[in-house]
């Protein structure tokens, strides 16, 4: 299995996105969302993203968003009992069996590997 969308990372974008993977479990379309949340968070509604989610080794789904910028890195934080934002990261940290990012010249990949279970 593998699902492989371009767009453009804006609010609009993200229920979309959730609708296209809903034959997929609840925690992989909620890592895809959070990962394409941060990137119009931290880089910019407009962005233009690569959001692919797959059948990786040992029985795992793999999410990945990528974007345009290397040098822009998510940062794991402790979101306090009030704040508004930063728990995306803690959330997928809390979900998925590890996560990391992949780095090239001109895009990072940020993506997050969860145990395999259909809807």
């Amino acid at each position: 299995m593998t699902f492989e969308l371009d767009l453009l990372a804006t609010p609009k974008a993200v229920p979309e996105l959730r609708h296209r993977l809903r034959a997929l479990d609840h925690e992989v379309r909620l890592c895809a969302t959070e990962l394409l949340t941060n990137v119009i968070d931290h880089l910019g509604e407009g962005t233009p993203v690569t959001v692919r989610v797959s059948s990786a080794p040992h029985g795992h789904t793999r999410v990945e968003v990528t974007d345009p910028d290397a040098r822009t890195l998510p940062v794991l934080l402790s979101a306090t009992g009030t704040a508004e934002s930063g728990r995306g990261l803690a959330l997928i940290d809390a979900l998925a069996r590890r996560w990391g990012v992949d780095q090239g010249p001109d895009h990072k990949t940020v993506w997050c590997e969860l145990p395999w279970a259909p809807d």
